[in-house]
């Protein structure tokens, strides 16, 4: 390792496919999305990588323009007792980290203090849906982040589009490592998913990655 400061980005959406991550790293177009990611200045791979679980509920909401204008993925911005959100954490700069949450949020720049972060918690950086950073302890010596949006859940919640499902059932499924039947009973009942997406239509996602 040089002397750059590392930071780990815990994905919890379609990020935790390494594939569609590795486009805000290098650039490109990641399969099934209507958008082209720029890349980070420093489009070095994480030097790390590994599955994690965040203790904040999952939910789905808004209509993004990548993902066929549906619903995606955001965390509540507090633990909640017996939640939990899978994820795949990646050991990246915190230069490649802040490029990763500006792209997310339509190439508004900022610049977090990491120490200011960990004794507030979380901060809302950027007035956009992935503006607030959240802090999730340490592994390793090095914090853990990510980000989610700064409403707290009043915002209705909207379904997914299929592609950007099957993302995040191949991120749970290969990066992760969740059976298939705990991909299906994990995701099925998530505000969003529930009454929109039938367990049948969950199954022929998780089926088609076999």
């Amino acid at each position: 390792m040089d002397n750059a400061t590392y930071v780990w980005y815990a994905s919890y959406g379609s990020n935790m496919n390494r594939e569609r991550f590795l486009c805000y790293i290098r650039g490109g177009q990641p399969e099934g999305a209507e958008i082209e990611e720029v890349g980070c200045s420093d489009p070095a791979h994480p030097i790390k990588e590994t599955a994690h679980r965040l203790p904040f509920p999952l939910y789905f909401a808004q209509n993004s323009t990548r993902w066929q204008k549906k619903g995606v993925a955001f965390i509540g911005l507090t633990p909640l007792a017996g939640a939990y959100t899978y994820s795949r954490k990646y050991l990246i700069t915190k230069e490649q980290f802040e490029d990763v949450v500006k792209q997310e949020n339509n190439g508004l720049a900022f610049s977090i203090d990491i120490d200011d972060l960990k004794q507030r918690g979380r901060k809302a950086v950027l007035p956009s849906w992935y503006g607030t950073v959240l802090y999730a302890g340490e592994e390793e010596g090095f914090p853990i982040f990510t980000f989610t949006a700064k409403w707290k859940k009043e915002v209705p919640f909207h379904a997914p589009s299929f592609e950007y499902l099957r993302m995040i059932v191949k991120g749970l499924y290969v990066y992760v490592g969740l059976p298939q039947r705990e991909i299906v009973t994990y995701l099925r009942d998530k505000p969003g998913v529930a009454g929109n997406i039938t367990e049948e239509e969950l199954w022929n996602l998780v089926n088609s990655m076999t």
